[in-house]
């Protein structure tokens, strides 16, 4: 049997143990100490953004944002639908309501029409614009941010971007993350870097990055006891985790370019076979990570993503169907929804394929010429 390929396994980079061994060493192994604040001074300068906090998880990043943006029961918030459940899920942990928007066809990202037409709707329905605005880069293509930006401030709305999947993304020479009022990123073990699992959440300023770190140990007030005067987390990133975030950050770049490198192979042995489409930058304001590589099988192809996927397993080859979006969830059944179904039509026909920048070249072939052999077999 093949070795397996991974979807996207963790590429470490060699000095991770050097940290985690100096935190052992001086008993830091608490959710803050010197990892801590040398890897949010790495993820500010990489991102050009100076307020980052270090988070447990990507899911607490999205939640403390909508926190600091005042979301609160009975409110609603704005969501794309395709994406993971992560997206959405803080929502309802602040007792709000998501409402979701159907993706355009060029990024896959929230489609601006379906969003303006879902905030008017909303007001019309609830006397009240929606909260907030959760926007995702999915599998980190930036999302079409000036007009997203353009809309939301009309109405008054701030943007939380869910950059989860793009840390090292850009759109228009600003990195993803950096252009809402709020960014979320994640470092779980599949992503461009990680943390074995962590996040982080980049802030419009210091105050709010204050409040964030004082929210996320529990909201202690500096007393000689304790004392809350505000529902707290215990959300802070651990000093051992940050010291494997402080080795992959030496390799950001590195991955990052590695990522797209592969995107290219599977562009180039891919994209003029008759029915697959390699998904790729609409236009040049848009420069993508490549998180993961995907692609789109035409319908009159004589087999479908599921049948592509499981033939890539038979081979020792881990794929991914796209992620089916919240409003097909049973969970988000009553929930509102915008759009023509374009995200709903995605997942039909797409899948991710291989793309951790771990894997070499003959295993990216690999992955190619089981497609290949597949494909002409058909």
């Amino acid at each position: 049997m093949n070795t397996r390929i991974f979807l996207s396994f963790p590429h470490l980079g060699g000095n991770e143990m050097q940290y985690i061994n100096e935190a052992f060493a001086e008993s830091w192994v608490v959710p803050l100490g010197p990892n801590v604040d040398e890897f949010e001074k790495r993820l500010e300068s990489y991102l050009n953004a100076p307020n980052v906090v270090a988070l447990s998880a990507g899911t607490a990043a999205l939640h403390l944002g909508l926190v600091e943006l005042g979301v609160t029961a009975g409110d609603e918030v704005v969501c794309q639908s395709f994406t993971f459940a992560a997206s959405a899920n803080p929502v309802k942990y602040q007792g709000a309501h998501p409402v979701f928007v159907d993706s355009e066809p060029d990024t896959w990202n929230m489609d601006p029409d379906a969003l303006e037409r879902a905030i008017t709707d909303r007001k019309r329905a609830t006397g009240r614009h929606p909260k907030a605005i959760v926007v995702v880069h999915l599998y980190g293509m930036p999302a079409k941010m000036d007009e997203i930006m353009a809309i939301a401030r009309r109405y008054g709305i701030p943007v939380l971007e869910d950059a989860a999947e793009a840390l090292g993304s850009t759109y228009k020479g600003r990195k993803c993350g950096t252009i809402g009022d709020f960014g979320a990123l994640s470092f779980n073990g599949n992503k461009i870097i990680t943390t074995s699992g962590g996040g982080a959440l980049i802030c419009p300023n210091s105050e709010a990055a204050k409040h964030v770190k004082f929210l996320a140990t529990q909201a202690r007030e500096p007393m000689p006891y304790y004392y809350h005067k505000e529902i707290g987390y215990n959300y802070r990133l651990s000093n051992i985790s940050a010291g494997i975030g402080c080795g992959q950050m030496e390799h950001i770049a590195e991955r990052v370019s590695r990522r797209r490198e592969i995107h290219s192979l599977y562009a180039r042995e891919l994209g003029n076979l008759p029915g697959i489409t390699v998904h790729s930058e609409p236009d040049a304001d848009a420069v993508s990570n490549f998180w993961l590589t995907t692609i789109l099988l035409d319908d009159k192809l004589p087999f479908s993503p599921e049948e592509l996927r499981l033939t890539l397993e038979a081979s020792n080859i881990e794929s991914r169907r796209l992620w089916r979006p919240m409003n097909m969830q049973p969970v988000y059944a009553d929930a509102p929804f915008y759009g023509d179904g374009c995200a709903e039509r995605l997942f039909d026909r797409g899948l991710c394929l291989p793309s951790g920048s771990i894997l070499t070249d003959d295993e990216i072939a690999r992955v190619i010429d089981c497609i290949k052999n597949y494909y002409q077999s058909k």
